[in-house]
């Protein structure tokens, strides 16, 4: 499903930078260089937030049988690296990433689907009238809230608001800024309704992450935004 989800992603992309006015082909070659970067960033993340069941194992770190990633890892480590890689094709940061959004919440889209397929990042019990029967990971039936499904629908939610607004916006990377926001506000709300691991605490790095993402997004936002004189 993640496999899909960059699909259609790119393809969205393409068609985001086109709409922009956006060299679309670099825009193409410089998400093919990014997303092998993103994914190794996801999956430092979740060993990161998960070390107990690496620490004495670390062949598994990267055994393609285990799963796991964590979408905030791959976004900070690509945002850096993209510096010097955007410079070299000559494209503006702020304009790549506002045509970027489109990819990232389709992959996002697609890949919680992925996820409520596999039980990762299963809900937490519960037997209110939103909860349905799902499994976790572990593959235990039980009536859960639907995470998954709620993160898909965040971000098809955020994507519409994206088509909306992306021609309204007063400077490059204002898109990327207010959509990093309205995700990082989603998700800490939707990050208490996982199910809790042995041994994790319940505000999670996730949290942090979350918190950190909204104070640097919206910030910047202020800050750029032209003053009316």
């Amino acid at each position: 499903m993640v496999y899909l989800g960059f699909v259609v992603g790119i393809v969205a992309g393409n068609i985001a930078a086109h709409a922009s006015h956006v060299d679309a082909l670099r825009v193409y070659v410089a998400t093919l260089v990014l997303i092998p970067v993103g994914l190794v960033g996801a999956k430092l993340l979740y060993v990161v937030s998960h070390w107990p069941l690496y620490r004495h194992n670390p062949r598994r770190i990267w055994d393609p049988s285990q799963g796991g990633a964590a979408q905030y890892g791959g976004l900070a480590l690509v945002l850096p690296l993209s510096l010097p890689l955007l410079a070299a094709l000559g494209l503006s940061f702020g304009a790549f990433w506002d045509v970027a959004a489109f990819t990232i919440l389709l992959v996002m889209i697609f890949g919680r689907v992925g996820c409520l397929m596999n039980g990762c990042c299963a809900g937490r019990r519960s037997h209110s009238w939103i909860s349905f029967y799902l499994p976790n990971r572990s593959g235990v039936w039980d009536r859960r809230i639907p995470t998954q499904c709620l993160e898909a629908g965040l971000g098809a939610a955020l994507l519409i608001c994206a088509i909306v607004l992306r021609r309204s916006l007063p400077f490059p990377g204002a898109l990327f800024l207010l959509v990093a926001a309205g995700y990082a506000a989603g998700r800490l709300v939707l990050e208490s309704t996982r199910e809790s691991q042995a041994g994790v605490r319940r505000f999670t790095i996730h949290h942090a992450i979350s918190l950190l993402t909204i104070l640097s997004s919206l910030t910047a936002v202020i800050v750029r935004w032209p003053k009316v004189h």
